[in-house]
Parts: C-alpha cells; sequence; structure tokens
C-alpha cells in the first residue's frame, strides 16, 4: 500500500499511465472535487480547498487506477483500491490544504491499518536516547540565537546530559533585534542556563567567504566574496554568516581549551530548514529553495564527520513548541514568533542596481490589464488574450467586479525576492498594488493569488499604503548592511512588534518578519530627485507547518486600526519613504524575503 504525496504523477507512470506537461501550472490554493466514497477522502466534502503546485499532470490514468479527484479537467487524485494505492496531485500534508489531516488519518489509520501511540514524551526520550549514545562524556558547545528552536534543544542537552557537559554560547552577531540580546541571556539565566556572550558583530560585518568560480576548463577553483557589509547577493550574505558563525564557535573553543575532536556543535535544526536547503539528511531529490546559515558547506562537512548534534531535525515548529512545554519552559518563550539565524541581515534587501530584466516592459503592461480589467475587456489586445488563457470565467467575472467598483493599479518594483513555484526556488520580481480608494483587503488577496499565476516571474504582491504611485521607482537607493541602515530596520522592526503585542493579537500570528527594501517613491522624475530613502515592508504570516501559510489579512485575522498604527508608527522613523503589506501566500513566497 502507498499514497504518493503531492505527486499522483510519479505512480501513474510507473504502473502504465502517462504524463504530459501542461501549457498553465497551477500554483496555490484552489478547490478540487473529489470523490468522497473513496477511502482517502471518506468524510470530506465533494468540493475541497487544497495546495496544489505543479506543471504538468496525468493525460492516461494507468489501468486499474481511477481517477478520485479533480482541479477543473486536471487529473488531481488517483487510485487503485483492492491494491490500496493512492495518488494526490495536491499536498494533504500542508495548512493550506484545509482538511488535508483528515486524508492523511484515513490514509494511516483506515487504510495502512497504523495506531496512534506514539507521542511527544516517545520521541523526547529518542531523543535524549540519541543525545546520550552520540555525546558520550564529550562536551556539546550549543549556540544559541534565544529563539524557540535553539532554546528547546539546549533544553533537551541540559535533560540528557551532565550539566557540565553543556555550554551555552549566545552570539551577537550585530543582526539582532533590539533589546534582543539582553533579554536573551536575561531568559536563560532564569531557566538555570549560564550563557557566554559574545559580542562578535564586527567580524560580521566583515566576513567574507570562499566562493567558487565557473572555469571553461572546468578547474575547481575559488574566489573569495566581498565583505559582508559590501556584498548584495542574499546567498553570499547567507554564506558569509553561516562560515563566521561557524569560525567564531571554533574560537570559543580555543579560548575555553576545549579539544575540537571532544566538541560537538549542537543546532536547533528543524526539519522545514533541512528540507528547504535541500540537505542530504532531509532527501536526495530535494530542490534547493533557500540556503540556511546553519546548513553551510563546513556545517555540512562537520555533519560529515559526525561532529554536529541536531536533535530537532526531524521535527516542525508547532512539535517543538510542544517539546519545549513538556521541557518545562515557560510559555513566552515556546510561543515566541521563530527568528532567523542570520537575523535582519536577510531582512535588508541589499542593492546597487535595480533589477530589471526584459522582461518587465511587457509583464507591466500584463500588471496594468489585470489592474483595469473592466476597462481593458473594451480594447482587445494580445497580451489580454494571454491574460484571459491563464484565467477562468470565474476569475475574469471576479477581476470584472473589483475593477469595476476600486480604482487601482499594479507595477513591478525594480528589486528581486525569493519565492517557491513548483517546489523550486525562484527569484524574481515584486508586484506593487496602490489604489485611490481605501484597500479592500478580500480584494487585494485575491489579487495577490492570480496574478503570480499568470506571471511566474512574480512570486510576490504588496499593497502599498497612501496615495495612489503616480511615477513607480525604476532605481534603487544603494543599500548593504551598514549600521545605519540596520538601525532604521531595527526601530521599525521595535515599532511593529511593540504595536502587535499590545493588541494583544501576537498570539494569532505566527511570524512577522520586518523588511528594509531599498525604494524611494514619490519622486518628480523632471526634477531628477535622486533615490535615498528606503521603504518598509510589514509580512505577517500565519502557518501550522511552518512549510507553507497565508498572510494574515487585515479585518479578519488582524484588525485594520493595528496595521494602521503600524504604518504611522514607522512612517515616523526618518528616511522612510512608504510602507507596504505583503499579500502573499507562501507558495509563492517564502516566509522571509531572503
Amino acid at each position: 500500500m502507498a499514497l504518493c504525496n503531492g505527486d499522483s504523477k510519479m505512480m501513474n507512470k510507473v504502473f502504465g499511465g502517462t504524463v504530459h506537461k501542461k501549457s498553465v501550472r497551477e500554483d496555490g490554493v484552489f478547490s478540487i472535487s473529489v470523490d468522497n466514497t473513496c477511502s482517502l477522502f471518506r468524510g470530506l466534502q465533494k468540493e475541497e480547498i487544497v495546495l496544489l503546485t505543479h506543471g504538468d499532470s496525468v493525460d492516461k490514468v494507468a489501468d486499474g487506477f481511477k481517477v478520485v479527484a479533480r482541479s477543473g479537467n486536471i487529473v488531481a487524485g488517483i487510485a487503485n483500491e483492492s491494491k490500496k494505492l493512492y495518488g494526490a496531485q495536491f499536498h494533504p500534508e500542508v495548512g493550506l490544504t484545509e482538511n488535508g489531516k483528515v486524508i492523511l488519518k484515513n490514509f494511516l489509520f483506515d487504510i495502512a491499518g497504523c495506531s496512534g501511540t506514539f507521542t511527544v514524551q516517545n520521541r523526547e526520550l529518542e531523543c535524549i536516547r540519541e543525545i546520550k549514545e552520540r555525546v558520550g562524556t564529550s562536551k556539546v558547545l550549543v549556540l544559541l540565537s534565544g529563539g524557540v528552536d535553539s532554546t528547546v534543544c539546549t533544553a533537551l542537552l541540559n535533560r540528557a546530559l551532565n550539566q557540565e557537559q553543556v555550554i551555552a554560547v549566545h552570539i551577537d552577531n550585530g543582526f539582532m533585534r533590539k533589546r534582543e540580546s539582553q533579554s536573551v541571556e536575561e531568559a536563560l539565566k532564569k531557566l538555570g542556563i549560564q550563557v557566554k556572550v559574545i559580542n562578535a558583530a564586527h567580524s560580521f560585518y566583515n566576513g567574507t567567504t570562499t566562493l567558487p568560480i565557473s572555469d571553461e576548463d572546468r578547474t575547481p577553483r575559488k574566489r573569495i566574496s566581498k565583505t559582508l557589509n559590501m556584498t548584495t547577493s542574499p546567498e553570499e550574505k547567507r554564506k558569509i554568516i553561516g562560515d563566521t558563525f561557524v569560525k567564531i564557535a571554533n574560537e570559543v573553543i580555543g579560548e575555553m581549551n576545549l579539544k575540537p575532536e571532544e566538541v560537538f556543535l549542537a543546532q536547533g535544526t528543524l526539519r522545514p530548514d533541512l528540507i528547504e536547503s535541500a540537505s542530504l539528511v532531509a532527501s536526495g531529490k530535494a530542490e534547493l529553495i533557500k540556503t540556511h546559515h546553519n546548513d553551510t558547506e563546513l556545517i555540512r562537512k562537520l555533519r560529515e564527520e559526525g561532529k554536529v548534534i541536531e536533535p530537532l531535525k526531524d521535527f516542525h515548529k508547532d512539535e517543538v513548541r510542544t517539546l519545549g512545554r513538556e521541557l518545562g519552559l515557560p510559555e513566552e518563550l515556546v510561543s515566541r514568533h521563530p527568528f532567523p539565524g542570520p537575523g535582519l541581515a536577510i531582512r535588508v534587501i541589499c542593492a546597487e542596481e535595480p533589477y530589471i530584466c526584459k522582461d518587465f516592459p511587457e509583464t507591466n503592461n500584463i500588471l496594468k490589464i489585470v489592474a483595469d480589467f473592466s476597462a481593458s475587456v473594451k480594447k482587445p489586445h494580445t497580451l489580454l488574450q494571454r491574460v484571459k488563457a491563464c484565467t477562468t470565467e470565474e476569475d475574469q467575472e471576479k477581476l470584472m467586479q473589483i475593477t469595476s467598483l476600486h480604482s487601482l493599479n499594479a507595477f513591478l518594483l525594480p528589486i528581486k525576492t525569493v519565492g517557491v513555484q513548483g517546489d523550486c526556488r525562484s527569484y524574481s520580481y515584486v508586484c506593487g498594488i496602490s489604489s485611490k480608494d481605501e484597500p479592500d483587503w478580500e480584494s487585494l488577496i485575491f489579487l495577490a493569488r492570480l496574478i503570480p499565476r499568470m506571471c511566474h516571474n512574480i512570486n510576490r504582491v504588496v499593497y502599498i499604503f497612501g496615495s495612489p504611485v503616480k511615477e513607480p521607482p525604476t532605481d534603487v537607493t544603494p543599500t548593504f548592511l551598514t549600521t545605519g541602515v540596520l538601525s532604521t530596520l531595527r526601530q521599525a522592526d521595535f515599532e511593529a512588534h511593540n504595536i502587535l503585542r499590545e493588541s494583544g493579537y501576537a498570539g494569532k500570528i505566527s511570524q512577522m518578519p520586518v523588511i528594509l527594501t531599498p525604494l524611494h517613491f514619490d519622486r518628480d522624475p523632471l526634477q531628477k530627485q535622486p533615490s535615498c530613502q528606503r521603504s518598509v515592508v510589514i509580512r505577517t504570516f500565519i502557518t501550522s507547518d511552518f512549510m507553507t501559510g497565508i498572510p494574515a489579512t487585515p479585518g479578519n485575522e488582524i484588525p485594520v486600526e493595528v496595521v494602521l498604527k503600524m504604518v504611522t508608527e514607522i512612517k515616523k522613523i526618518p528616511g522612510i519613504s512608504r510602507i507596504m503589506y505583503d499579500l502573499t501566500s507562501k507558495p509563492p513566497g517564502t516566509t522571509e524575503w531572503e
């Protein structure tokens, strides 16, 4: 028996069916029809909301199989009940599939005959056993970011080993939130964990890494990167931070007179980290979605040598929180919003030049048609036919309704951010939407789902607060990881999170990155005013699995007045041009912007 999760195509092909690439991709949340007489879909409605991410689909169904789910004319599920074989084109394992848990429960308990006796306590004991076996009498250096993962990892090590074996170090890399390092130290001391705090900001700002050089004769060569405070490449930033992180750890080992061969490095790496960074620990076939600072080449080398302990590598965020409670950690630590290891460094979009490729003008024209669809349909255009070919009649009716009622403009911003489309990483454009009217958030969320489906070179859609943008920026403010730039973002992050906390809605939002972009709006092109200001993005994110998720819709998951208060307070910070709100689900936009 088998459940081919998220890829019925493979199962169909193995059993003699065929698979064809379609002209239309399906990336995002869709309603599909299911045969609820099938054992896999027992207890479900005939229409279900699911996450689809694919560009090819089942063409001829394999002998012995029948179609049990459809997305329009596309096969979304197949089954051979007699052999207990089931293939799902969609992803039942993620939170965006509303009844995914019911599907998995049907398969595991009713079809496969499993019993639900494995608990968090079982997993805790298994982790403790593994730690004791791996570490023995050696010492373990755990590098604490102060987030949920590294804190739970430390508590688990404390439970498994003698106290003198665990060395807890907090490295302040210069990219922490306002007052973060002090609060980390104080919170952990209350748990009885002595923490050594190292201020390494200077080392990180000036850190470098080695990068491969492509050579015609394919001779492997390497070059030294720019220093971190002068690089604009997101991948280089993460690699430099990761390598500097390990170098500082080695220095700590030396200063403490610890023998490297007798010391293990412990990390709070989770399953999604390994999947998204295409680690062999998670899968030999995974696509790289983003490089994690704690999964660099150096860390992988240490892993190969058996010197890295990652007791949470098979856990997801919700499971880690549950484990943290079992270990006796206080709720305020366990329920904290995640904060990435590279911190604010990956929340600054660094750039020297605008990101404008050959497809920029044409994509902008498509966006104009979408934003003014009710008028565009009266003027036939080849690009209008492309929009119609990528949308259903229902989509077009909704577009007509929205654009008849609201005066919108949509355009590309000359920056790129990371996304995930078709289970692969994409680095591409951001679409900005501004409006003459008060924002209708449900309509904006609809557009944010529709636009990346039509334009695969767009993986993120934002709403721009304020008056309509008359002249979208086509250049950027040169931006690097300098202390002034980081100070601006640190203050914006502080104001936004303070307001969220005071509102009482922090628990309803899973994560809220605040991003600084090199964009200066509202400049008269005739005056040729240089780009010197920057703009802030508020990226609310709601998720149960931290693999997929949705933005918080103002007026639903978060009050409009809370968002507007954030906008007002952030706008007071010197050097801020505009405030934007990220409307994008994951996929196609990742949680972070880099």
